[in-house]
């Protein structure tokens, strides 16, 4: 793959003497929509802990737009581009779906306190605030929720507080965004809606998108382009969904060895 967007090579971590991500090598492409699939405990979240810089590794290098960020902060890797989410949500309750998006973006307000205070207060004194009150509604459009705008994110279900997490990511304009998990939890439905949501904002947007996803069946189904499986710290395979699913190692990963390739639903 020429220029990539992330360049993952010979990752390796070790926690004293238990190794969670052994010889981890992947590329990402700008503009591709990739699952990181596994079984709970296979070194995913240690993968990304590792990628966004929360986590030194032991061994290997991680390049992102073609930097090496191996030594980098997580502050100065996003900097560059990169945007997370984790497992569980961190919004900030006590405030509105909007003002959560509001806090992200990079380089907002003055120098002053007062400043900073006024742009809060009064939004459309500040022309660069006004812009990014409509690149949040704008946002929330994208992820067919405008109508959550003005409520407290403490009122969200679990997966209304995904969709805004999704969507407090975005404000940054991230090139990169890296996922973990982000329907865990969430019923049917709207886990599919969110899928869609971020299948559409990869290819209106051109960003690069790699999810953690625990289910397999599911992401199969989900209109990915690549899927990169792990098992045991290590990388089992990467291939397109149809690739995965026919394949016995994975299959074998997952459900035994007595078991079938998966079958998609109808």
């Amino acid at each position: 793959m020429s220029n990539p967007v992330l360049k993952v090579e010979g990752l390796r971590k070790e926690f004293g003497g238990l190794i969670a991500v052994n010889d981890v090598s992947f590329e990402i492409g700008k503009g591709e929509f990739v699952g990181l699939i596994g079984p709970n405990g296979c070194g995913k979240s240690t993968t990304f802990n590792c990628i966004s810089g929360l986590l030194n590794q032991t061994r290997g290098s991680v390049e992102m737009f073609g930097e090496d960020v191996s030594e980098l902060r997580p502050d100065q890797i996003q900097n560059l581009g990169m945007t997370r989410t984790f497992q569980h949500t961190r919004l900030w309750r006590q405030m509105t779906v909007i003002e959560n998006l509001m806090v992200p973006p990079r380089g907002q307000f003055g120098s002053s306190f007062s400043e900073r205070i006024r742009a809060l207060l009064v939004p459309e004194s500040n022309p660069e605030e006004v812009e990014r009150l409509e690149k949040a509604y704008s946002v929330l459009d994208q992820l067919e929720v405008p109508h959550m705008a003005h409520n407290l994110t403490s009122e969200l279900s679990g997966g209304q507080s995904k969709l805004v997490d999704i969507g407090r990511s975005m404000m940054g304009e991230p090139k990169l965004l890296l996922l973990d998990e982000p329907v865990a939890g969430v019923a049917g439905p709207l886990a599919m809606k969110i899928f869609n949501n971020l299948r559409n904002i990869v290819d209106e947007t051109g960003i690069s998108v790699l999810i953690i996803e625990h289910n397999m069946d599911f992401i199969l189904r989900q209109g990915v382009d690549r899927i990169i499986v792990m098992n045991e710290g290590e990388i089992l395979m990467q291939g397109t969904p149809d690739e995965v699913k026919g394949n016995r190692e994975v299959i074998e990963a997952y459900l035994g060895a007595s078991g079938e390739p998966l079958e998609e639903e109808e």
